[in-house]
């Protein structure tokens, strides 16, 4: 919202002294976000004056339109003779009256006016457009002002081209900001100063002869007034005042029916419409659309219609999309000018609409057919039901004033009963949410100027105002006097922890896990979380993958990405993307958080009191509705593990990195990790190793597939690891360090012969289990395929380290736990040893 600095002075008598920037301060203070305070006119030094067209020479012999011109600038000039002046405007004509600077001047840009020699003539000035002036982007001719303006008057003065415009945020529970009264009576409050409320005007009774108006839905239009204006002049313009305020409140002038519109919905905040009454046919109807219906929107666009839209109609169809945009059939024509007497025909009649319609129905609409407006914009966040009467009368009375009608008796005023809606408040809860003493005058005043009714001492009944329908809980009016208080005012005071409590066992894994990755020399992302099918296609998942049914979100921020995650690798993924297409080649990365995984049978979460504590009951039944939420780790990698340099080449990171973070992250769990080949989306099926613990599958780990990496546009030989940190930690184990002896260790190498298709990761526990307690570690350092292991066989070579905490071992006790490891690992897997 755009509010001229000016303009809100006529609603709150501000000091005289007060900046646009003060102004902003105090707003900022009462809770609104001001994102600029805009400096007009500024960079504009006159003389700037309007000047009357004495002659016109058209000059010929150019490639444009070049005119030769007098002008009556009066005194301005210090002569009082007429002003000579080159133009290639053609939109004026002699004895028009135009915005001219002259020389000494300057305009935006900075562009400073001398006189100069042209065309093969003296320009001592220049006649400007709008543009020019910093007025708007319209470049099409220059300004041609009413003729009841003198020559020579200041032209700075006439046009307020000099003022601030405060550009506000407004937050969809604040829609009442959308207008100068909404802004008015914060600041009003700011300053503690009375309020000239707009929407304050005399409005006669609704009656029986004003236009007949049905609506057939109470619940989508449970408002509607409707007045009659007579005998407009359709040639009658919008007076310069008003433009300047459309202008400055970022909306571009039209025609005078559609600007004065215009001009009272920024003002009261109620939108209006409206009808040329010679071309609505019979009464006017609200009503929801008909499946196939289509209405043809001021846009010029044809628009198929949905059940669920609502409509103004007439007897021939819809008129309007309520809400959101007017239909073109009954649109005020423009005037029509004839060339012999200069008299102008079209709209003479008016109706003018004024309703309210459901914050909802208006919201949607306007999304479905990707159409919004000023009005929507106002109508979804929320609009006074009780403004629309002011607001109508607005309306016709600058009608009236401006184009001469005449104001029709008849008042149509159709409303739904709209219960009184009380809250009992006590007069000590805003002491008690913000620790500051207000005390119950402070409460009740506060209360009372964001337009509340309130009554009571120790409990508060507090009605609140018709343009306040976020105000429906006794915080939201402790909310109101906190922040017309100033949140600067209350104090800061850190809470007592009571002793002897600090971060959980699991929050301390979480944290080993996250400084674990961070040492092996990955660096940690957070990426959103949500996803959508084009995540799970780039995946390479089947359509029966349980990780593409997903946790729905009501109101998305993306449609493409309506789910919550239930894996983190599209998120990292993407971020591995984005690294590499900014030149980051060798990459590291990892993320730690939870994936939403949705139930079965999905329950509706309750509404939980805010008043109190909620129930153990209560608690259940919530988290009972709530998706599972486990927790876990990703790491990828790209690129250039080990880097290159002067010292050699470096080495490619691979599948086997990926596994080594994951034999990183159950370090730092205390837990042992067995890895065996498996096939996995979105892994390489030759490349992909499932991870347990025990006989439970904790996450996989490997190089990506081809067709996954060609997808989603990722680096060639891209790994990956996920592990399930909950399945990791799931007893809540406390991790020891292990057992450091000063004695020296044994070490055993083993080469065994087995069967192709036999895992490393069996013939590796077996050897675990029969080499006994002895046992300090085991790693596989070679595989070997060939004649020499024979057909269908493979050779693992293995490293046994053994050590004592006691002793120092003897060669014949490695030995024979060597042999005993050898033994069960034949008993198990079939394997012998290679030469043997």
């Amino acid at each position: 919202m755009r509010v001229p600095l000016s303009w809100l002075r006529e609603y709150v008598d501000l000091p005289a002294g007060e900046t646009g920037r003060d102004v902003a301060a105090r707003l900022v203070r009462a809770g609104l976000e001001v994102e600029t305070v805009e400096q007009l006119g500024t960079d504009i030094k006159g003389p700037l004056v309007v000047g009357e067209v004495l002659s016109i020479e058209e000059l010929t012999g150019f490639k444009k339109p070049i005119r030769h011109c007098f002008l009556n600038v009066g005194d301005a000039n210090g002569t009082g003779e007429p002003q000579e002046i080159v133009c290639g405007a053609t939109n004026f004509q002699v004895g028009d009256k135009v915005v001219v600077i002259l020389p000494g001047g300057v305009l935006p840009g900075p562009f400073p006016i001398s006189a100069r020699q042209t065309y093969g003539h003296t320009s001592a000035g220049m006649i400007c457009s709008a543009r020019e002036l910093g007025m708007g982007d319209d470049h099409n001719g220059i300004i041609v002002l009413p003729p009841e303006y003198e020559a020579g008057t200041d032209a700075l003065e006439l046009l307020q081209l000099v003022d601030e415009v405060l550009d506000i945020a407004v937050t969809p529970d604040r829609g009442y900001c959308l207008s100068m009264r909404g802004v008015a009576r914060e600041a009003a409050a700011a300053y503690g100063l009375p309020l000239a409320d707009p929407a304050l005007l005399d409005v006669p009774p609704a009656n029986s002869y004003g236009y007949p108006v049905k609506v057939a839905d109470p619940v989508g239009c449970d408002r509607f007034v409707a007045r009659t204006v007579t005998g407009v002049d359709p040639g009658a313009k919008s007076p310069i005042w008003l433009q300047r305020r459309l202008q400055k409140a970022g909306i571009r002038p039209i025609s005078l029916a559609v600007d004065i519109t215009n001009y009272v919905m920024l003002e009261v905040g109620q939108p209006l419409h409206a009808y040329d009454r010679g071309r609505v046919d019979g009464p006017i109807q609200v009503r929801r659309a008909v499946a196939g219906e289509e209405l043809t929107t001021l846009d010029g666009v044809k628009r198929k219609l949905s059940a669920e839209d609502l409509l103004i109609c007439d007897n021939s169809g819809p008129i309007g999309l309520a809400g959101v945009m007017g239909g073109a059939t009954t649109e005020i024509l423009d005037p029509v000018v004839d060339a012999e007497t200069g008299l102008a025909s079209g709209t003479t009649e008016i109706i003018i609409e004024a309703a309210h319609f459901e914050p909802v129905a208006i919201a949607r609409a306007a999304k479905r057919h990707k159409l919004p407006s000023e009005a929507s914009k106002r109508f979804e966040r929320g609009v006074d039901p009780e403004a629309a009467r002011a607001a109508a009368q607005r309306a016709v009375d600058l009608l009236v004033l401006i184009a001469g009608g005449t104001a029709e008796a008849g008042v149509t005023d159709i409303a739904a009963p709209h219960p009184v809606r009380t809250i009992p408040i006590d007069a000590d809860l805003p002491d008690r949410v913000a620790g500051a003493e207000y005390g119950r005058e402070t409460v009740a005043r506060r209360l009372q100027e964001v337009g509340c009714t309130v009554v009571g001492t120790d409990v508060l009944e507090v009605t609140p105002p018709s343009w306040r329908p976020d105000l429906t809980d006794p915080y939201d009016l402790a909310e109101e006097v906190i922040r017309l208080e100033g949140y600067d005012n209350v104090p800061a005071r850190m809470p007592v922890t009571p002793p002897g409590r600090g971060l959980s066992e699991a929050q301390r894994f979480h944290r080993r896990v996250g400084v674990a990755l961070a040492g092996a020399g990955y660096v940690e992302i957070n990426a959103y979380p949500f996803v959508g099918d084009a995540s799970f296609d780039g995946l390479g998942l089947d359509a029966d993958d349980a990780r593409r049914r997903t946790v729905k979100l009501v109101n998305p921020l993306n449609d493409a990405e309506p789910g919550l995650r239930t894996t983190l690798l599209p998120g990292l993924l993407g971020a591995l993307r984005r690294n590499v297409g900014r030149g980051n080649t060798d990459l590291a990365i990892f993320e730690t958080g939870t994936v939403f995984l949705p139930k079965a049978e999905p329950k509706v979460a309750p509404r939980l009191p805010v008043d109190r504590r909620p129930t153990e009951e209560q608690l259940a039944e919530l988290n009972a509705a709530l998706p599972d939420q486990p927790r876990r780790v990703a790491v990828a990698l790209t690129g250039e593990r080990l880097p290159s340099g002067w010292w050699g080449k470096g080495a490619p990171s691979g599948w086997a990195d990926a596994v080594e973070a994951a034999r990183v992250v159950a370090a730092a769990a205390g837990v042992e990790l067995t890895v065996r080949q498996a096939q996995y989306a979105p892994w390489h099926p030759g490349r992909c190793a499932e991870l347990l613990v025990g006989d439970e599958v904790v996450g996989h780990a490997g190089e990506l597939h081809p067709r996954v990496v060609k997808a989603m546009h990722l680096p060639e030989r891209t790994s990956a690891m996920e592990l399930d940190l909950d399945l990791l930690f799931a007893d809540g184990r406390r991790v020891s360090g292990p057992p450091v002896s000063a004695y020296p260790v044994a070490t055993q190498d083993v080469a065994l012969i087995v069967d192709a298709a036999v895992h490393a990761a069996d013939v590796e526990a077996a050897l675990r289990e029969g080499a006994g307690e002895l046992l300090e570690s085991l790693r596989l350092f070679d595989v070997f395929t060939g004649e020499q292991a024979g057909a269908g066989k493979k050779s693992l070579a293995y490293t046994l380290r053994f050590r004592a905490t006691d002793r120092t071992l003897t060669a014949d006790e490695a030995s024979a736990a060597r042999a005993s490891a050898v033994a069960v690992a034949g008993e198990r897997t079939g394997a012998v040893l290679r030469g043997a």
